[in-house]
Formats: C-alpha cells, structure tokens, sequence
C-alpha cells in the first residue's frame, strides 16, 4: 500500500526537465476546497450587497432616507447570504459524490511556472457538471449561476507563472500550498514528504519581494535538497 501511494504521489523530475506529480485530495476528510468556494461565493455577496448601498445612495432623498433602505438592504443580503453559503455546502457536498469523494490532480513545475490539472476522467466530469449548472441558471434566469457553470465548464488547469507571484502560503496539514498571482490564486496539492522541496523550489523562483513577504512570517524554509 506505502510503495503504491509512493509511485503516485511522490515529485518525480522527468527527461524534459519538468517535475510532475499526482496528488488526490480527499474532498470529505480536506476542507481546503470547501473553504476556497465558500470564501469566493461570500465576497460575491458582499460585492453585491456593496453595489446595492450604492445604488441606494443615489436614490435617497437624504441620509435618515439612506440609512433606512441600506438597513432594510443588509438584513436582506445577511438571510440571502446565509442561505446562499448553504446552497454551496450543499452543492459542494453533490460534487464530491459525484466525483467519487476525490479531487485528482497533475502537477508540472519547471522553473518557469506550475500547472494545476485535473485529470482527464474528472475534467470530463467537471464540465458536465459546469454545463448542468449552466443550463440551470440560464432557465432561471440567475446570472450568479450561469457565470459560475461557465466557469466549471470551461477550466480544468490552471497555470501559475512564477514572475508574476505575489504572495504564497504554506498549509502543510492540508498538503496545500497556495501560490497567488493578482487575479489568478492556484493552489499546489503535494504529499508530505515532498512538501519543503515543493516549496523551497518555488521560493527560490518567485520575486524577492513575495520570498521577503513569506519568509517574513513564516520564517526560512528548509535548504532545496537534491534530487
């Protein structure tokens, strides 16, 4: 059981000079996923309900006026909110049924970037998903859901270029290592064992200024061992 979880998990340099490993994630046991989209899902709400108050600040006649709709505005986006947060743990919970309980994963890492993918068989799950869900908010009309299905169905990779990071963030309980770009926030699932050389590695090919900022509060890591 040890040697097989080794041969598919364990950080492999291949002939093209690329690392690449396989990593599954168990979606019950390791909460990083869950945590990831109900953070992302609560900021579109607050964005919203932002929106809103604005809105309603062009409307009121004065501020007693202002204050009353923004009141009657943020007790409606907190039950909205809330009852959104559910749908997503509800949602969440469907998927990793659907997907057997793990999310599977590929990584390449060179000195360039690390890809994020999917594999095949649960990409293929995944865009269905994305479509059903698509599907489901053009019919109810709900732009939320339609952008969201859009964007499960079209990405399955993601691709991180070192150059362009900006902060990284070690959870190694969690076998996870974000690696957080402006717009573009990957997150790099590697084993224990592995975990300091993955993470060394990217250190040492990231700005100085996202090294500086990580070492900062977590210190320096371990020295890249050879491989």
């Amino acid at each position: 059981m040890g040697k097989k979880e080794d041969a598919t998990t364990r950080v492999q340099l291949c002939k093209d000079g690329k690392y690449r490993w396989v990593h599954e994630v168990s979606l019950y046991k390791n909460p990083v996923i869950l945590f990831l989209l109900l953070k992302i899902f609560f900021w579109v709400c607050v964005g919203i309900w932002a929106f809103s108050i604005l809105l309603r600040g062009c409307d009121a006649s004065d501020s007693k006026d202002f204050w009353d709709m923004a009141l009657n505005d943020s007790k409606f986006f907190l039950i909205f909110t809330a009852g959104f947060m559910l749908l997503c743990l509800i949602s969440y919970y469907i998927y990793a049924l659907i997907m057997g309980g793990k999310y599977c994963v590929l990584f390449e890492m060179d000195e360039q970037g690390v890809l994020h993918k999917q594999m095949p068989k649960q990409a293929k799950k995944a865009e269905l998903i994305g479509a059903i869900t698509t599907l489901a908010g053009v019919m109810s009309r709900n732009i939320t859901t339609t952008a969201v299905g859009l964007n499960a169905a079209g990405r399955t990779e993601m691709y991180t270029t070192f150059a362009s990071v900006k902060n990284i963030e070690s959870i190694p309980k969690r076998n996870t290592i974000k690696v957080n770009e402006t717009l573009n926030h990957n997150q790099v699932y590697v084993s224990a064992a592995d975990h300091d050389f993955v993470l060394r590695y990217i250190l040492d090919h990231v700005p100085l200024k996202a090294r500086d900022k990580f070492m900062g509060k977590n210190g320096c890591p371990p020295p890249l061992p050879p491989r």
